[in-house]
């Protein structure tokens, strides 16, 4: 479908700013991922989780792992939204 649509700089300002920012969160979520997928490859072999959780939240500049029971939830850091 084509078109055209009129609108002010500002809105035209403020949209090309929000692709910058999905831009940057989707690398931190890519960057999280590729950290997460290593660290569980790597738990995949291990009994003593605890203490490996622990490491790896004191490593992660991206996220960190947290438990809620037996429930695994995962926390963005510098996350600004």
């Amino acid at each position: 479908m084509k078109g055209t649509v009129t609108i002010s700089l500002e809105d035209y300002n403020k949209l090309i700013d929000k692709g910058k920012t999905v831009a940057d969160k989707e690398e931190v979520v890519l960057r999280t991922a590729k950290e997460l997928s290593v660290f569980l490859s790597f738990l995949a072999s291990r009994e003593d989780l605890e203490k490996y959780v622990t490491q790896f939240n004191l490593q992660s500049k991206t996220s960190k792992i947290t438990f809620q029971g037996t429930r695994a939830m995962i926390e963005f850091r510098n996350a600004k939204d």
